[in-house]
């Protein structure tokens, strides 16, 4: 064929508009081609933009019968982006990425399916370290729609076996509600409402008055009642469930409406990671802190920048007046569409709410604090907080008493310790520790900087100067010193520390670094025989084992194993 100069730049139009169309093609049916990724049926233990202690839950957690090991498919046809092995958060994780712009997330994974593993496993050998983040290239791990990619567990921050599967937007990383996809959920139960409550105002001071609610039939709650006049705004106590699970999940979409208008809406149909940062404006955190009762708040307070909220509408507060009465009518969605409604009929009293109370000693959030006790002192940046709050930080003997947790914190605070004086080794024993609810300190991650152990927190609490001297533990399991382990297929330990925590360990065969699995909910360390082989039969295990402030263990046993 020949071509000229003025043809060429034809026929590379005519193949880059062919190369669109098949990828166009190939789009409408990577759309529609998506498979479940587990094959037992679907119970969810947790739905899509949930409240959480601190965040919205990004995915769905699907039950898995209470254990661990089933086979977790790829909802599509795609490729690995990225793979994570954490012993906290996600645990080992897998994200891939498909051609319609979206990434499926699996998380809390046991173990991954063996292509996927050998390919992690040759990784955490060539840096030697059992935590590691991957990024495959896009032609390295090919994922075919159905196709096995690990197997379930209950890896990193996990409560208990479950699959964390997650729907994100490639683009932007935005998790979308994965219900939109076709995950066969059973789902005919409404909503269910445990406690209405009008409040006065939005920060964690303000008054509320409940309101008992009387089930009118299987879809409405009703209550009425006297209200003092004002501007209020609701809270509710509230759940949602599957046919086949008890789980209390939360709910997909909300109203508010007074006489007929809108005055508040939601709908979890996509969140951004960031509005977890705002979280505890959306509930009553006084309430939760102080009573364990989450009240959902359906109201905007002025800090929160929620996306998943219309900031030109209606921000949730309605004005009551004095003698007139008016319904306000609450609508509840699950994904599915069961509704419940809450009916509520108020009347405005003579009397306004009750003054809120008396802030004697205040922190303004335009300001910043700096409580200065000699040794010892607490910092608060400019916007530490949302709202004005009571100020209360005090120096009880060695502990620093910082406020109440009653008001949720925007930013972290400062915290500084005066390094003691005296024996360098106690001296590099001590560290700084949280008090837990009944008093026991807990190793909190600080800094040691001119003299002082500094750390920021966003826990409020009482702070002390603590001190650890015992070194790691660490125990065989399932064989003794000098034993014959031919037939085994692996090597069991627990590691443990009882006061500031595992800060890293190493463990080697034949003075080669071998791959230990972490579990720290069980303290368990697990070496796989099949990882390496030895010419020896006499082999030496050695693992070190060091905490958070540096007191070290070593552990040492021999044993024998048959070369193949």
């Amino acid at each position: 064929m020949h071509t000229t100069n003025q043809t060429l730049p034809n026929l590379k139009r005519f193949y880059a508009i062919l190369f669109f169309l098949i990828n166009l093609s190939l789009f409408g049916q990577y759309k529609f081609s998506w498979v479940p990724p587990l094959d037992i049926p679907i119970q969810l233990s947790g739905t899509f933009g949930e409240l959480r202690n601190n965040h919205f839950h990004a995915g769905l957690d699907i039950r898995t019968q209470g254990r661990q090991g089933l086979k977790v498919r790829s909802v599509q046809d795609g490729r690995i982006s990225r793979i994570r092995v954490s012993v906290s958060g996600y645990g080992k994780a897998i994200y891939i990425d498909h051609p319609d712009g979206t990434t499926s997330v699996y998380a809390h994974l046991k173990k991954f399916a063996p292509k996927i593993e050998a390919y992690v496993k040759e990784r955490q050998y060539q840096k030697e370290t059992y935590q590691i983040q991957l990024f495959p290239k896009i032609d390295e791990l090919s994922i075919k729609a159905g196709e096995i990619i690990g197997f379930s567990g209950n890896t990193g921050g996990s409560y208990g076996p479950h699959l964390h599967f997650e729907m994100r937007d490639t683009k932007g990383q935005f998790p979308i509600n994965a219900m939109q996809y076709p995950l066969d959920i059973e789902d005919t139960l409404r909503p269910q409402v445990q406690n209405f409550y009008l409040y006065n105002g939005t920060d964690p001071y303000s008054n509320k008055k409940e309101f008992p609610l009387t089930k009118k039939n299987d879809s409405t709650y009703t209550t009425a009642g006297i209200i003092p006049s004002g501007k209020v705004n609701v809270g509710l106590r509230l759940f949602d469930r599957q046919n086949r699970s008890y789980n209390k999940n939360g709910i997909y979409s909300a109203q508010v409406r007074l006489n007929g208008v809108e005055y508040f809406k939601y709908t979890m149909d996509r969140i951004s990671f960031n509005d977890s940062k705002y979280i505890n404006l959306m509930i009553d955190y006084k309430m939760l802190s102080k009573n364990k009762r989450r009240i959902q708040r359906f109201v905007s307070h002025p800090e929160q920048k929620f996306s998943f909220l219309n900031e030109t509408s209606p921000q949730g507060e309605m004005l009551i007046e004095q003698g007139k009465s008016y319904q306000i009518l609450i609508e509840l969605n699950d994904y599915k569409q069961n509704t419940t409604y809450v009916e509520a009929y108020i009347t405005g009293a003579n009397e306004v709410f009750p003054t809120k109370e008396n802030l004697e000693n205040s922190l303004y959030p335009t300001k910043d604090y700096l409580f200065d006790f000699d040794d010892k002192s607490v910092y608060f940046p400019k916007e530490s907080f949302f709202d004005q709050v009571e100020m209360l930080v005090e120096e009880r003997g060695d502990t620093l008493h910082v406020l109440q947790n009653w008001a949720p914190l925007n930013k972290p605070f400062e915290i500084r310790y005066k390094v003691p004086a005296g024996d360098s080794l106690k001296t590099a024993q001590t560290f700084l520790a949280v008090l837990n609810k009944n008093g026991e300190p807990s190793f909190f991650t600080a800094s040691k900087k001119d003299g002082f152990w500094k750390a920021k927190s966003k826990d409020l609490g009482d702070y002390v100067m603590s001190r650890d001297s015992m070194a790691p533990e660490i125990k065989a399991v399932n064989f003794k010193n000098k034993q014959w382990l031919s037939n085994y297929s692996y090597l069991r330990l627990k590691i443990s520390d009882d006061y500031s925590g595992i800060k890293t360990y190493r463990g080697k065969i034949n003075g080669k670094w071998i791959l230990l699995e972490h579990e720290p909910k069980n303290n368990s360390l697990i070496y796989d025989f099949s990882d390496l082989e030895f010419k020896e039969s006499l082999h030496q295990l050695t693992i070190e084992a060091e905490d958070q402030v540096g007191n070290k263990t070593v552990f040492e046993r021999d044993f024998y194993r048959k070369p193949k």
